[in-house]
């Protein structure tokens, strides 16, 4: 618009009256009112709504092939499904206000759906959905489960990714159905897989999916084959939870993904005092059936200490998908839930864990008014809960990301390094490591660390930060046309991550890509208005080199001081 204001508006006018206005017509759709450059629409059908998005931005993209990429016109998609009330002809209510944050969330180009949409259109038409996971919308009060619906969709639903068997026994925990009656227990029946799948990690003769891939697949009923395929395992772990009153019962079987075969099936039941007893019974029974020959001492290892509180492990559990968000408000959220948990039970290693995690988001993130303060209080907690739970994978790894933002790096390697030791399967773990070979100038090492942790979460809602992580070694080696590309990537996985522009602007200013960089500049802003140069590199932790050729390209691009 800025450059040319009347061929943008005869552009858009072209694209309504040759291809958005037929298109919602062919699929029985009413636009309900135009807002500036966008249209609020309403459908009967949620396959029409997502048939007709999908159409429109494959059309878009054939126009937009043989125009010049300053002049482009990219739409953003959002489709929701919910209860709304009509007056005059207009819509109004929850429903239509968290399509319209959908809308801001989908890239150019993109269409972002909930997860009622992708529920209700699973099957029923030639696309691929992409779990982006929970996400807090501007005043909608509950979290909302987005999916982005993958740009060449045909292809995607065609060709999913095929990864090959380990050379040892290979698993993942599925979702387990939540059999309650309250939704609001999902959180519960999510808690027992974590800690299956937690306990399974750390059999050292295991290769285990981390739970956030695994959790791609929640409410979605896919062949076991194709989750074979996707994951690049042989067993699956199927089950249900149903909480009532002071009792649990937990149902579990064991797929062989590569025949189909049940190997196992079993029901546990007892009083919710006894569900830590459950668990364990079950991964026994698991770890008996795939490989009868790991030794007891393998299993007695794996277990975590258990709390002495069952509502300090309700708060952490409901704490737990908010505190890997990397989203401010998330993060809020998730430190209050463990505050009450740590209130209850002041040693509670876990709780206390993941509370240095938040506080350690709060600071490398530009999110914290006071960084030193949150500095020493993300290593104080991360301490206490090592006194207490020491040789767990979770609990090192936070201390080593804790003593990383304060660049004890000798410190922090040593327990990243015991961290891998314990658990090579975590993810999470070789995610960090990643990050501090990249800060310590290992860069093709860290770029190694960060692809393990692809493998073993190859669906991870948070491999957008992986992505971001190759790209900031590719910078700190110099390579900023590599560091660009990896970044952007990242970008695109989650586009409301608006800190990855401090690394994506002096990449670009250094490319020499002065209008690009200022561009990205002014989105960082907006998010951060007051931040400058001094602050992002107060936050970060690469090596002073590196943050250097940060501050300059910032400087480039009209960062203040």
């Amino acid at each position: 618009m800025g450059q040319d204001e009347a061929g943008t508006l005869a552009t858009l006018r072209t694209c309504r009256r040759e291809l958005i206005d037929p298109k919602i017509a062919e699929h029985r759709g009413r636009i309900v009112k135009t807002t500036g450059d966008g249209l609020l629409v309403e459908f009967a059908s949620v396959v029409d709504a997502l048939r007709c998005a999908v159409e429109v931005q494959q059309a878009m993209s054939d126009r937009n092939a043989d125009v010049a990429p300053g002049q482009q016109i990219a739409f953003r998609i959002g489709i929701n499904v919910g209860d709304i009330v009509v007056e005059d002809g207009d819509i109004f209510g929850d429903g239509v206000n968290v399509a319209a944050r959908l809308e801001a969330l989908a890239e150019p180009g993109g269409i972002s759906v909930s997860a009622r949409v992708q529920e209700d259109a699973y099957g029923k038409l030639d696309v691929a959905f992409d779990d982006t996971g929970e996400h807090r919308l501007k005043n909608i009060a509950r979290s909302v489960r987005v999916y982005r619906v993958s740009r060449d969709t045909a292809a995607a639903s065609r060709t999913a990714p095929n990864l090959p068997l380990p050379d040892k026994p290979s698993i993942v925990v599925l979702p387990f159905q939540n059999m309650s009656g309250d939704p609001e227990q999902d959180y519960f029946a999510d808690g027992v897989v974590e800690d299956i799948t937690a306990a399974l990690c750390r059999v050292r003769d295991f290769f285990v999916i981390a739970r956030n891939s695994a959790f791609t697949y929640k409410g979605r009923a896919v062949p076991a084959q194709q989750v074979s395929r996707e994951l690049g395992v042989r067993y699956l772990i199927e089950g249900s939870v149903r909480k009532g009153g002071n009792r649990v019962r937990i149902t579990a079987q064991l797929i062989d993904a590569s025949s189909g075969n049940h190997l196992w099936a079993d029901r546990y039941e007892g009083a919710m005092t006894d569900i830590f007893d459950l668990q364990d019974r079950i991964t026994e029974a698991v770890v008996g059936a795939i490989q009868p020959s790991v030794r007891w001492a393998e299993i007695e290892r794996s277990r975590r200490k258990r709390p002495e509180s069952l509502d300090a492990y309700d708060f952490v559990l409901r704490a737990y998908p908010s505190v890997w968000s990397l989203e401010r408000v998330a993060n809020a959220e998730a430190l209050s839930l463990l505050n009450q948990a740590i209130a209850i039970e002041p040693d509670y290693p876990l709780a206390l864990a993941l509370s240095a995690w938040c506080h350690a988001q709060q600071v490398v993130y530009n999110w914290a008014t006071e960084p030193a303060h949150l500095r020493a209080e993300a290593l104080r907690l991360a301490q206490a809960a090592a006194a207490v739970g020491g040789e767990d994978p979770t609990i090192l790894t936070v201390l080593g990301a804790a003593h990383t933002i304060v660049r004890n790096y000798d410190i922090a390697a040593r327990l990243l390094e015991r961290a891998l030791a314990l658990d090579a399967n975590s993810a999470w773990a070789w995610n960090r490591s990643g990050w501090l070979q990249s800060y310590l100038g290992n860069h093709d090492v860290s770029i190694e660390h960060f692809e393990r942790a692809l493998r073993l979460s190859p669906l991870d809602p948070m491999n957008f930060n992986v992505l971001i992580g190759i790209g900031c070694a590719h910078f700190a080696a110099g390579r900023y046309a590599d560091a660009v590309h990896w970044i952007e990537k990242g970008l695109l996985d989650r586009p409301t991550a608006t800190w990855v522009y401090r690394a994506l602007v002096p990449a670009l200013s250094l490319l020499g890509r002065h209008e690009d960089a200022r561009a990205c500049l002014r989105q960082l802003l907006d998010e951060y208005p007051d931040l400058t140069i001094s602050k992002v590199v107060s936050a970060l932790v690469f090596s002073q080199p590196t943050l250097d050729r940060m501050a300059e390209g910032l400087r480039l691009a009209g960062m203040p001081e």
